[in-house]
């Protein structure tokens, strides 16, 4: 089904079932989706950044060949005979090369990480030398060749060693440095606005003890998620279950400051479930609203000018997987990431598990790392939607698809890890 372009967020054409597949809410999220611009960062800055260009080489490394050990540097065809004794004319070290050339007969002093002199291109390791003032003997042969790293055996000026859509790591970032890039360009962090509607919500240390209170939690998970994904969160605050006060938030939201609005609660379409009627009261067309997947499926996206909207459910487990499935990607995609996930992983069940229904169900588990290497899985045991305990105590999720039949200890199966 093609997608058409509604207000700078791409829309599905036609009409959908009522309960639409994972895989195609996770399409119609991302559609679309690209890195909102290129700024320059400080290379010390970059960690988890996205790369928006190709990065080549500034110089060749390593820039002439240089010593892989401390020893002598020599011409390979004097020491094919041990012993060999060579005569030692000056020596080379890390930035102070010598500057001469070395003949017939002849041997530098040279330590690890200089340049190896001209007419040289054999190390020998001091182990294998005796030396008696200023003439060395071999005491085991070496091989031509050995012990030199290269001109250009890492990288060559001019070449890419980093690609766009890369999300930088510390390897990363050090090779860019190597590279001689003191600034890479990297996508833009899209710009969140985070709210939570709820009459019952109250902030942590602020409630009054009431039954009818809940402590606000989901806000706090859904900026972490979002942050580790390389967004920048503005926390828009807590939001009372009336149409008018969250339409003035969502028309705050929707003013352009923000690339992207996400909302917890009030998704379903209860008496109390404003948010979808405020959102289309500011304009917000939802295309994506009710998925089937376990846990949460009251799940909105939408659009309006540019501005993408996902409005997740209000029970805490089922916002925060909604968020890994949905959000996470999402927010991957709109900084050019080259694998904007869900990242999943193969791994054993670890326990039998029963047949599942008509949803795709992600059930809260823990990984248990064989001596193999393999990855067993054992769902916990409570997969209540509101049970923030059996979330914080899981290491992953554990995805069953729809109409999966009952599977055994030692099936194949297939997780999210948690990002922590």
């Amino acid at each position: 089904m093609e997608p058409s372009v509604t207000a700078g967020v791409e829309k599905p054409a036609g009409k959908k079932a009522p309960l639409m597949t994972v895989e195609e809410a996770i399409g119609l999220v991302t559609a679309g989706a690209k890195a909102l611009g290129v700024e320059q960062v400080p290379v010390a800055l970059a960690d988890g950044r996205v790369l928006a260009q190709d990065l080549p080489a500034r110089r060749t490394q390593p820039p002439a060949d240089m010593s892989a050990m401390d020893g002598y540097a020599v011409r390979g065809g004097d020491i094919a005979q041990t012993p060999a004794r060579l005569a030692v004319i000056g020596e080379s070290a890390a930035g102070r090369p010598f500057t001469g050339s070395v003949g017939p007969g002849q041997a530098v002093r040279i330590f690890t990480g200089a340049v190896v002199p001209e007419g040289a291109d054999t190390v020998v390791i001091q182990e294998n030398i005796s030396r008696d003032g200023d003439t060395i003997t071999t005491t085991a042969p070496t091989a031509a060749l050995r012990n030199v790293r290269k001109k250009g055996c890492d990288f060559t000026a001019g070449t890419p060693g980093l690609f766009a859509g890369r999300r930088l790591t510390g390897r990363d970032i050090m090779l860019a440095a190597a590279m001689d890039h003191a600034f890479l360009p990297v996508a833009r962090r899209p710009r969140v606005a985070v709210l939570q509607t709820g009459d019952e919500l109250v902030l942590p240390g602020q409630g009054t003890g009431q039954d009818s209170e809940i402590v606000v939690s989901n806000a706090f998970g859904l900026a972490t998620l979002a942050r580790r994904a390389g967004a920048e969160v503005t926390d828009l605050g807590l939001v009372r279950d009336d149409l008018p006060a969250i339409r003035a938030v969502v028309a705050q939201a929707l003013s352009g400051e923000f690339d992207l609005v996400i909302s917890s609660g009030g998704a379903s379409v209860g008496d109390h479930d404003l948010m979808a009627p405020a959102l289309r009261a500011e304009g917000v067309e939802l295309f994506v609203h009710k998925i089937a997947l376990r846990p949460g499926k009251p799940l909105m996206f939408g659009g309006k000018g540019g501005v993408r909207v996902l409005g997740l459910p209000g029970n805490p487990v089922s916002s925060h997987v909604c968020a890994m499935v949905f959000l996470v990607p999402l927010l991957r995609a709109l900084q050019g990431d080259a694998r904007p996930g869900p990242v999943t992983a193969p791994a054993r069940l670890a326990v039998a598990v029963p047949a599942n229904d008509v949803r795709r169900d992600f059930m809260r588990a823990r990984m248990d790392r064989h001596a193999d290497g393999s990855v067993h899985v054992t769902p916990c045991g409570s997969q209540d939607s509101a049970m923030l305990s059996v979330l914080a105590g899981a290491d992953c999720l554990l995805i069953r698809p729809p109409f999966a039949p009952a599977a055994t200890a030692g099936d194949p199966c297939e997780i999210i890890p948690f990002d922590d």
